[in-house]
C-alpha cells in the first residue's frame, strides 16, 4: 500500500483545492474540525490563514476564497481572540500600505493542523480503503445494478 500523502507545502497553490488532505492511494478527501469549547478550527480557517501568509493582506486573502473583506476580517479577528496570541498581526494601509502577517502562534496552528491531517491519513489509511471498497461503482465496490430491467 502507498503511503498517503503528506500536508500540502507551506507555499501551497492560493487556488488549490480547499480539502486540506488526500489520500494517495484513493484520492479520498479528508476536512477535519476541530471543535474546543467557544472556539473551532478547521479548514477554512486554515487557508485563510494560508491566503494571509501568500498574499501578505487579509483583503487579498477573503477576495481569493470569494469571501467579503468584512468576512475574512472577522474570521481573523475570531482566531485572534480565541488563542492566547494572536494569529495575524495587520497593519493599516496608507501611503506605504498595509498588510497582515502570520505570527508566530498562527505559523505553529497551521503546522500543528497540518501534522494532523497528515498523522490523522496516515493512521487512517486501512480504514479509508475499507470504506472506498464498500462504495459502488467505480471506486471499488460492487456495480449498482439496473433493477428496472430495461424498464
Amino acid at each position: 500500500m502507498t503511503e498517503p500523502s503528506t500536508s500540502p507545502p507551506a507555499d501551497r497553490d492560493p487556488d488549490a483545492d480547499p480539502d486540506i488532505g488526500t489520500d494517495a492511494t484513493s484520492g479520498a478527501r479528508l476536512r477535519l474540525r476541530l471543535l474546543f469549547p467557544g472556539s473551532m478550527i478547521g479548514p477554512g480557517k486554515i487557508e485563510l490563514l494560508e491566503r494571509i501568509r501568500s498574499e501578505g493582506s487579509i483583503s487579498a486573502a477573503g477576495r481569493g476564497m470569494k469571501m467579503s473583506y468584512k468576512r475574512a476580517w472577522m474570521l481573523v479577528e475570531e482566531m485572534n481572540a480565541a488563542f492566547r496570541a494572536p494569529l495575524v498581526e495587520s497593519a493599516r494601509g496608507g501611503p506605504g500600505g498595509g498588510g497582515a502577517q502570520l505570527t508566530e502562534t498562527g505559523e505553529a496552528v497551521v503546522r500543528h493542523y497540518r501534522a494532523l491531517i497528515a498523522a490523522t491519513l496516515s493512521a487512517g489509511a486501512g480504514e479509508i480503503a475499507a470504506i472506498e471498497g464498500l462504495l459502488r461503482g467505480e471506486s471499488g465496490g460492487p456495480e449498482d445494478p439496473d433493477m428496472s430491467d430495461g424498464k
